[in-house]
């Protein structure tokens, strides 16, 4: 006998006892949310842009004929690229390690797994002193803007240019840096073209203060072999020189005449000469 399974419905009831309960309600039913044994969906994460690390100086203070950096920092960079725009001409300098100007001054400098993308000008002039941009090729652009001051750092011996002395007295110099960025490593006292501070000569003294920026160089019971133009060479700043002459014998007047003065600067104020006594 065949059987019409087109006019049977079956009706399976639900296990209230293995359905969970909605606790606003009062009935049996499947909840909407997914079941615990599904991971909840995790947005996805969007990706961290670059941005500058602001750590580094904006103001930089170069020297005349030194070497000045520009350090731009930037974090999270990816696959973008650096670039070092000079602004009042704006003349591209560098993009990434590249170099897009005929001044072969400027380069730029950066170490693989570094954040830093520096801006390197060799030989600064007072010409290059202004407004510097690193700009990172986002969209929109990233841009950070460095300000470049270039100065003339020089020294200068007090005193006349030029020092006559009698044999016997002493040699009292005194060398001031103004104009430099910061306190110069050293300063060195030549004779011509001999060293001075490390001189197998007794009797030499050589006082430097780097927080003042001044030098003082003492030479005593000068003679004639101590004739010469003594220079100044600070280690960032432009050279100062004077000369002097030991003379042998009495003093014409106008040296005694300055040797009378109360003290060595006054002399050097009141003569074009100068003597320091013993």
């Amino acid at each position: 006998m065949a059987v019409n399974f087109r006019n049977i419905v079956i009706h399976i009831k639900p296990n209230a006892a293995l359905l969970p309960r909605e606790q606003n309600r009062g009935i049996v039913g499947i909840l909407e949310r997914a079941p615990p044994s599904r991971p909840a969906p995790v947005k996805d994460q969007p990706l961290v842009r670059p941005h500058f690390d602001n750590s580094t100086r904006s103001r930089v203070v170069g020297a005349v004929s030194r070497t000045a950096y520009l350090h731009c920092r930037v974090k999270h960079l990816g696959d973008r690229a650096v670039t070092w725009i000079r602004k009042k001409d704006v003349h591209v300098l560098t993009v990434a390690l590249f170099t897009y100007t005929t001044d072969a001054r400027f380069t730029a400098l950066h170490s693989e797994g570094s954040d830093d993308w520096t801006l390197r000008i060799e030989s600064a002039q007072l010409a290059d002193s202004g407004t510097y941009e690193c700009q990172v090729s986002t969209e929109p652009k990233l841009s950070r803007f460095f300000k470049l001051q270039v100065v003339e750092a020089k020294a200068h011996i007090g005193g006349p240019h030029e020092v006559h002395m009698v044999s016997g007295s002493n040699i009292n110099l005194t060398c001031s840096v103004t104009g430099s960025p910061e306190p110069p490593q050293y300063i060195y006292w030549y004779r011509g073209t001999t060293l001075v501070n490390y001189s197998s000569r007794g009797g030499i003294s050589v006082v430097t203060d780097k927080l003042s920026r001044t030098s003082r160089l003492l030479l005593t019971r000068a003679t004639t072999a101590d004739s010469g133009n003594y220079t100044c060479a600070p280690a960032n700043a432009e050279p100062a020189s004077v000369a002097v002459y030991i003379h042998i014998g009495k003093p014409d007047r106008r040296v005694e005449e300055a040797a009378s003065c109360m003290s060595p600067s006054g002399c050097v104020d009141k003569w074009p000469y100068s003597l320091h006594p013993r």
